[in-house]
C-alpha cells in the first residue's frame, strides 16, 4: 500500500463532511485524512490506487487535488 499526498481545496469540516461519503466508498474508511490546519490542506491517502485515480475520486466528490512534490 502506498501513501500519497495531495494539495486539496478541502478546507473545512463542512468540506470534509461533503467529501467523506465518496472518499470512504472509493478509497476506504480510515485510508484517508485531510489536514485542514496546513496552508496546502494536505490530503494523505493510503491506497493501492495511483495518483490519477485518487485525483479523479476527489473530483467526483466535488473537490480538486494535485500531487505534492
Amino acid at each position: 500500500m502506498n501513501t500519497l499526498q495531495f494539495k486539496s481545496n478541502i478546507k473545512c469540516a463542512g468540506c470534509i463532511a461533503k467529501a467523506t461519503p465518496v472518499l470512504n466508498e472509493k478509497i476506504g474508511e480510515g485510508n484517508w485524512e485531510v489536514d485542514i490546519m496546513t496552508l496546502k490542506k494536505t490530503l494523505t491517502v493510503s491506497t493501492n490506487l495511483n495518483e490519477t485515480e485518487v485525483i479523479s475520486i476527489v473530483n467526483e466528490a466535488g473537490f480538486s487535488a494535485e500531487v505534492l512534490q
